[in-house]
């Protein structure tokens, strides 16, 4: 019965170390791309402010 309960905790290590390595490698790599050139701010004419 113990070697069922080490069985089950090992598992659910190598589950949890899986997904940090998988977060790190998705963090480490990033996205990355240029930001948008387009939109932002403007200035606004006097008849917009009504």
């Amino acid at each position: 019965m113990a070697s069922g309960l080490v069985s089950f905790i090992r598992r659910a290590l190598v589950a949890l170390g899986v997904g940090a390595a998988v977060a790190a490698a998705l963090r480490i790599r990033g996205t990355g791309g240029v930001p948008p050139q387009t939109g932002g701010w403007r200035e606004i004419r006097d008849d917009e402010l009504v």
